[in-house]
């Protein structure tokens, strides 16, 4: 069989394999929009508001990445600088929400925070053992793997928040860790922005 053959039936495997990995982390996203949403507006939390929005852009990133596979650096690291974008309107959308419940007030359930945040986390570290065989196979991938390791702390944040909302009584530590959320969110906005960046730039550099 030719060399160029050889390889392009490689590469071919490879993307059916990248399209059933990103399937597969996509369905998960969305359910944790559906759930972590529904449990944050019963349960008046701002901080399951915020992981419901991170894991919509998760959703919308694994999207995209899936548009892009098998296309060429130039295409993938668009996408990846989509993601960027849409990760930090969902941050700003974020804050603004967190500034209205801190004015307006907020009564929080710590309990049914403390288990979605772990749900949310075992589905997470589902993402990343799929994701982490294609971590090196473009932006896209790198900037899947960012969405999903700063869900984790997302997680971990609510869970702390959590307890202390049921040890306080009081809804600030909800309320801090939406503002911790936003910041979380917004660094993994500037580093996709950053990645896809330095993609074009290699891109650009590389021989015609």
């Amino acid at each position: 069989m030719p060399r160029d053959e050889e390889t392009e039936i490689r590469l071919d495997a490879r993307n059916v394999d990248e399209r059933r990995t990103l399937r597969w982390v996509l369905g998960i996203n969305f359910t944790q929009v559906v759930v972590a949403g529904a449990v944050g507006i019963v349960a008046d939390s701002t901080a399951l508001l915020g992981a419901a929005l991170d894991n919509l852009g998760d959703a919308a990133v694994y999207s995209v990445s899936l548009y892009t596979v098998g296309r060429t650096v130039i295409a993938k690291a668009r996408a990846a600088n989509l993601s960027g974008v849409l990760l930090i309107l969902l941050a700003l959308g974020l804050l603004i929400e967190v500034l209205r419940r801190f004015f307006m007030g907020a009564e929080p359930i710590g309990l049914a925070m403390i288990v979605t945040a772990f749900a949310n986390a075992a589905t997470n570290l589902l993402c990343l053992r799929l994701l982490r065989a294609h971590r090196e196979h473009g932006v896209h991938f790198k900037a899947s793997w960012i969405f999903t390791t700063n869900d984790m702390l997302a997680n971990a944040g609510i869970v702390l928040s959590g307890l202390l909302v049921m040890l306080l009584k009081s809804p600030i530590p909800d309320l801090l860790i939406g503002f911790v959320v936003v910041g979380i969110v917004l660094k993994g906005g500037w580093e996709i922005l950053g990645e896809a960046r330095e993609a074009r730039n290699s891109a650009d550099r590389a021989p015609q």
